[in-house]
């Protein structure tokens, strides 16, 4: 669930936001920012001027156009300032869980144990959790079985259960025991776990910029060198036609020629994209992985718990060789009464419900058979009768005439049409004597059909990954509305499907919980492990999903395409904006020595200096003015590719070209009537 998103301008945001914006103008920061730091050393060279210089123009005039080149930086250095204040609270809070984590280490002898500070543990390290401790580290419970409150983590009030062996026996530094004990293996170096990787995500402190984001960046840098070189030249034009131009003209000139706007928040988007990322709760350990995410053209997705509920239900008895279906509903009542599983309580439930058996307990003398792998059956010896169930090949192996009967054959035709039904059979036999099956349906998530259409809007192609049998995978299939899927698979046809995919040129996104899925969530460009996963999964995959729902994967794929929507519109908006500010500048600095040029005052400005004043002013106040849109990033619709870039380049193209005329326009009406130029 994603959490609570704070206003973007709170007090407790915007003031440490303005105190930090000028911390940010050290050079040492700065220069992280080329295109922020030029503008930088551009508006402290023309506060020198104005001290030393004189150049012809007023000193209002240049203390106007230094104090609005100052607010341009300042606006940047408050962008990235603000995008990373909404996750100072955040990380404070969980810093102070951090400090508060004590472990009780246990000895050799496996029963005494050592108070110490959990940064003190080691990889390898023992530690026992008992009822109300916080997890000192994070680990994989290897004895004990306990409820934990993984609220601190993933803001979910309702606890867990974390256990030895399996898919949930891996815990995190920081959530709460609530009940019994549990004793975990320390899995993760001081500093290294999930507390310190949030903490440092949420602030954006340590965040290294994404592939798209360095190529940006150069391509900024790349134009301001050139814009710094052209600039460079008008002086000698200017001397060739008999005139000069002020510095603090060029000045203004090289500020709205570069880039400016959308160098002052590309940080910010990162950062924004990075922390809407945490705010639902997944943690990314690269932003390569976000970016990824956003470009996805296949998207595996495991059946059980992602496409269907995960637990299958009863949903029909069928019998067989002259037994009645009451009869088998009995049978299978009683082989069930001492099944915990979501599965066999479903047996019983229905068994009471549609055939009205009212046994409620096992008799004293019962001994129950528990199931296990190699038998594949489980059941109850009862009264001097043995019932089973369990899958169909093995209770025709376990019953009599080993399946050459005329019931196994009617057996198998029913188990058949289950099995093309999307469902899973389970085979009843009492002392040996086939009953029937019981028909186990996979409920298919609501919405996920839908769900499903609109990745196939946004050109993405869904897999399910699943070991059922193919007939039953195509009905699942059929049902939930996937592209393709991969039946009986093994974690070796998952990794071999990944990669034929990548040869093909695409990008593969997949979500897993079991260390059989760490092959592939390595593999994979986007792989997203459960929280509640194994440590093996957790470290394979390059997102971590703290709330552990499977279907995550989906909203983390519309993430991704917002983060480059985001960083693309407000790209398209910057560099159409500046030809409106051209059309400003460009002519008040040339008309007087090429008086054609006024022609292209196309806005009607009212003096070369209030034309210039205008543009800068202008330049700086759009910066803030996008800040909301840069955080909270642009809305995103699924369609496909091509009216997605229609869409953007109308609004954010013909918007960033129309926007600056009139805002310099009304600004220079501004200008000119409070005199100021």
């Amino acid at each position: 669930m994603a959490k609570q998103t704070k206003s973007l301008f709170t007090a407790d945001l915007v003031l440490p936001a303005i105190s930090a914006s000028f911390l940010k103008l050290n050079p040492a920061q700065l220069v992280r920012n080329p295109v922020m730091f030029v503008t930088a050393a551009v508006a402290a060279l023309m506060t020198l001027l104005l001290v030393i210089g004189h150049d012809g123009l007023g000193t209002g005039f240049k203390v106007q156009l230094v104090i609005w080149l100052w607010l341009t930086v300042l606006f940047g250095t408050f962008a990235e300032a603000l995008a990373e204040g909404r996750g100072k609270a955040q990380a404070a809070s969980l810093r102070a869980a951090k400090a508060e984590l004590t472990a009780k280490r246990l000895k050799r002898d496996g029963r005494e144990y050592d108070e110490m500070a959990a940064s003190q543990l080691k990889i390898g390290d023992v530690v026992l959790v008992e009822t109300n401790d916080l997890i000192p580290s994070d680990g994989e419970v290897i004895a004990g079985v306990a409820s934990v409150n993984e609220a601190a983590i993933t803001g979910e009030s309702a606890p867990v259960i974390r256990e030895a062996g399996g898919d949930r026996s891996a815990v995190t530094a920081g959530t709460r025991v609530i009940s019994d004990e549990i004793r975990v293996k320390v899995t993760v170096e001081p500093g290294k776990g999930f507390l310190d990787r949030m903490i440092a995500l949420v602030e954006g402190a340590e965040r290294q910029k994404t592939p798209n984001e360095i190529a940006l960046t150069l391509l900024l840098v790349g134009l301001t060198i050139i814009f710094l070189i052209a600039v460079a030249t008008i002086p000698g034009f200017a001397r060739y036609a008999g005139g000069s131009i002020p510095v603090a003209i060029l000045a203004a000139l090289l500020i709205t020629l570069i880039p400016t706007t959308i160098a002052a928040l590309l940080s910010a988007i990162g950062i924004a994209g990075m922390d809407r990322l945490v705010r639902f709760n997944v943690l990314a350990k690269s932003g390569r992985a976000v970016e990824a995410a956003g470009d996805i053209d296949v998207l595996l997705l495991d059946k059980t718990g992602t496409i269907t509920i995960g637990d299958r239900q009863a949903s029909e008895f069928r019998a067989v060789g002259g037994a009645s279906t009451a009869e088998l509903a009995e049978a299978a009542l009683l082989a069930s009464l001492a099944d915990e599983t979501p599965e066999g309580r479903s047996i019983v439930v229905l068994a009471r419900e549609a055939f009205h058996v009212t046994t409620a307990q096992l008799p004293d003398d019962a001994e129950v058979i528990p199931f296990t792998a190699q038998t594949r059956i489980s059941g109850v010896k009862t009264g001097g009768a043995l019932i089973q169930k369990g899958a169909v090949d093995s209770i025709l192996r376990a019953s009599d005439g080993s399946g050459a009967t005329a019931a196994a054959t009617e057996l198998r035709r029913i188990t058949d049409e289950i099995a093309r039904a999307g469902g899973t059979p389970l085979a009843v036999a009492r002392d040996g004597r086939l009953l029937g099956a019981i028909f186990l349906k996979d409920v298919v998530k609501a919405g996920i059909r839908e769900r499903f259409g609109e990745l196939r809007t946004m050109g993405i192609r869904t897999v399910m990954i699943t070991g059922d049998n193919p007939l039953t995978a195509a009905a699942i299939a059929a049902e939930a509305g996937v592209d393709d899927f991969l039946a009986q698979a093994t974690p070796e046809d998952k990794l071999a499907l990944i990669r034929k995919e990548q040869q093909g040129g695409k990008l593969v996104a997949m979500c897993g919980d079991g260390t059989n899925d760490a092959p592939a969530l390595a593999q994979a460009d986007v792989g997203v492990a459960m929280n509640t996963g194994t440590q093996a999964a957790r470290e394979a995959g390059n997102m971590v999903d703290l709330d552990s729902d499977p279907t995550k994967l989906i909203e983390v794929v519309g993430l991704g395409k917002q983060l480059l929507m985001t960083r693309g519109a407000l790209t398209t908006f910057s560099v159409a904006n500046d030809v409106a500010k051209y059309f400003a500048i460009i002519p008040a600095m040339f008309v007087a020595l090429y008086p054609g040029l006024g022609v292209l005052n196309v806005m009607g400005l009212a003096s070369p200096q209030s034309a210039i004043l205008s543009a800068i002013i202008f330049n700086a106040i759009i910066i803030p003015l996008l800040v909301p849109l840069a955080l909270k990033g642009v809305a995103y619709r699924p369609m496909a590719a091509g009216p997605l870039l229609a869409r953007n380049l109308a609004v954010y193209g013909l918007g960033g070209l129309l926007a600056p005329f009139v805002g310099i326009k009304i600004i220079d009406v501004v200008v000119g009537g409070l005199g100021l130029a």
